[in-house]
């Protein structure tokens, strides 16, 4: 008897994250009710509380259990091996994250928009703890690409430029198709592949970092000689 009551408790608490992330992602921290949760998944009122004693902690859980669950669709990697070259992997890391922002059922994205217009400040540390290892996993194959010598902040400045082309067209494709309309004059198109944008991000991305990798290096050799021009300037005058 206890065994089948903690598997019913563990069934609504599931039930309970899976509704509180589509209700969050819909209408944000603010104005999601416990009431709304609890009717979506089926359960007593005061379940909210019982399993997670806050809204709050409601919170926080949903978007976690979102966030998982879209990690196990759409791994970060790519399905792409550790040993593979970097430009291989690069493109498996782009692929998965516009997959994963892509997908309609993935209701951590949502979240995380209505975060960002009405904070309420409760994600910033899981969302730290989620994300930042896949950040400093791409963040390694630009600098690898790069290469040695790379200052910083050009590292920096490729993994935002990166990000700009992955965020912007997705977010800009799930907003047209859940409002139903098609974009207006003059907007960007929302009829392309995943798959076809994330090669092209790709090759424009490399493209970028190869021209930057040259630029570096030939900074890089300019100073050098100019370091052996004034070395020779000062031997001679000591002549």
């Amino acid at each position: 008897m206890k065994r089948k009551q903690r598997k019913d408790a563990q069934e609504t608490r599931q039930r309970l994250l899976a509704a509180a992330a589509e209700v969050f992602a819909e209408r944000g921290f603010w104005e999601a009710t416990h009431a709304e949760i609890c009717e979506k998944a089926g359960a007593n009122t005061a379940a909210v509380n019982y399993h997670f004693n806050s809204k709050e902690n409601l919170y926080v859980e949903a978007w976690r259990n979102a966030f998982e669950q879209s990690m196990q669709a759409h791994p970060p990697d790519g399905g792409v091996p550790k040993d593979a070259p970097a430009e291989e992997r690069l493109h498996g890391q782009i692929l998965a994250l516009m997959r994963r922002m892509g997908d309609p059922t993935n209701f951590e994205v949502e979240i995380v928009h209505r975060e960002m217009a009405n904070p309420t400040g409760l994600l910033v540390e899981v969302m730290h703890r989620a994300v930042e290892p896949m950040r400093q996993s791409l963040r390694a194959i630009v600098a690898e690409l790069l290469g040695d010598g790379v200052c910083e902040q050009s590292v920096t400045f490729c993994e935002m430029s990166l990000m700009g082309q992955c965020f912007g067209p997705i977010f800009h494709m799930r907003r047209v198709r859940q409002c139903g309309k098609e974009p207006g004059p003059g907007g960007p198109p929302v009829n392309f592949d995943i798959e076809e944008l994330a090669d092209h991000v790709t090759r424009f991305t490399l493209a970028g970092i190869r021209g930057i990798r040259e630029e570096e290096a030939q900074v890089a050799k300019a100073r050098k000689v100019g370091k052996k021009q004034r070395q020779n300037a000062r031997g001679s005058k000591r002549e």
